[in-house]
């Protein structure tokens, strides 16, 4: 599909991204085209994410979620229309980024990750890596991994975007001074049981909201893409800060 397109049409990544290119400058769009990025989890946060990422002029992005589109997805999920339900979610999201950007490089795994999988991901081999994984303990495991002092890649992680209805109360804050989030508490509380500790800072993308009258798991559309919006601007500003400083040097 994405091949016949090209045949039908002559376009640049220019005429696709002219309009972020004003804002950011040649320069970053040239990096954004470049970078590497992986994503784990494309439902309620991280398919938005990676959405605003590709259509931002990323050219380099992987996507990994185990998952199939399920009925209960629709409300919140990128990937989830009635007519995916029973699809892998990374191939959905695959095909509609290459829709936005049939030059894009898309890969889709679909594999989760864990403490006994994380070896299957090379995590080192990234410019930026994005936790949007619903799991306690398998975002432990990934937190722990990509802040190790070795590892290169700069590492962004969504915090519990479910019951909450307001999105503009996000903020964006460094791991240890996340605030008010249950999320956030429960993997503080997980970390100094096992004595183990990310090495380097990180920031994440969370709200102090609760509503508590709400049943567990309760999510709204609005807020769950603000927060993959809001970690895909972050990654985004970070690289254009890199930038910056590179040409300083």
């Amino acid at each position: 599909m994405c091949g016949d397109m090209l045949d039908r049409q002559s376009f640049s990544t220019a005429d696709l991204f002219g309009r972020t290119a004003r804002l950011v400058g040649d320069d970053a769009m040239v990096r954004f085209a470049t970078m590497r990025v992986l994503l784990f989890g494309v439902g309620g946060v991280g398919s938005w994410c990676a959405e605003a990422l590709v259509r931002s002029g990323v050219g380099h992005l992987t996507l990994v979620d185990p998952d199939a589109v399920d009925p209960s997805n629709v409300n919140r999920q990128l990937p989830a229309l009635v007519a995916t339900i029973g699809r892998p979610k990374v191939e959905v999201m695959r095909e509609r980024l290459l829709a936005v950007n049939p030059l894009a490089d898309i890969q889709a795994r679909q594999e989760a990750y864990s403490a006994t999988t994380a070896a299957n991901f090379a995590v080192e081999e990234y410019d930026y890596v994005v936790d949007a994984i619903d799991s306690l303990a398998d975002k432990l495991e990934l937190i722990l991994r990509c802040t190790r002092k070795e590892a290169p890649c700069t590492f962004f992680s969504s915090m519990g975007a479910a019951r909450k209805l307001d999105p503009t109360l996000l903020r964006v804050s460094e791991f240890w001074r996340v605030d008010g989030c249950p999320l956030a508490a429960s993997l503080r509380k997980r970390m100094r049981r096992a004595q183990r500790y990310p090495e380097r800072k990180f920031f994440c993308v969370w709200s102090p909201e609760v509503q508590r009258t709400a049943q567990m798991g309760g999510t709204l559309m609005p807020v769950t893409a603000s927060f993959g919006l809001a970690l895909a601007s972050l990654l985004l500003r970070d690289a254009m800060s890199r930038l910056s400083t590179t040409k300083q040097l």
